[in-house]
């Protein structure tokens, strides 16, 4: 925990995911939230079947869930959120005239009394 899910269209341009993460993941370790950034685990997954809207093409969408343990305030979760918006947006590139797309991010609660973690050696 957290759990970092990035879900993205493939019709976008080469977006520098490696460097998102970094700067996403620097940001949530500094959180009084987070309290060992060996917690945070992201991961990319491309969403080859899409639509935006009702249009068929120059449409896409980048959507971060960030998944906690439920307990949280609500400022914390705001924070979180702001804080993955701005570390996606360090290194978003320009994209080409007439496409849009649009950049979420959701913060969505886990339910403590279900959640299991085993840390493998």
């Amino acid at each position: 925990m957290p759990h970092i899910i990035v879900e993205y269209t493939p019709n976008l341009p080469a977006l520098p995911f490696d460097a998102m993460l970094a700067a996403v993941t620097r940001r949530l370790a500094e959180s009084p939230e987070v309290e060992d950034e060996a917690d945070l685990k992201a991961r990319v997954v491309r969403a080859d079947w899409f639509r935006v809207g009702l249009a068929d093409s120059r449409r896409g969408f980048i959507h971060v869930t960030v998944r906690i343990l439920a307990g949280r305030s609500e400022q914390a979760k705001q924070d979180f959120s702001q804080r993955v918006a701005d570390g996606m947006l360090e290194h978003m590139p320009a994209f080409a005239t007439g496409m849009t797309a649009h950049l979420s991010v959701e913060v969505v609660d886990m339910d403590r009394g279900s959640y299991r973690k085993v840390k493998l050696t």
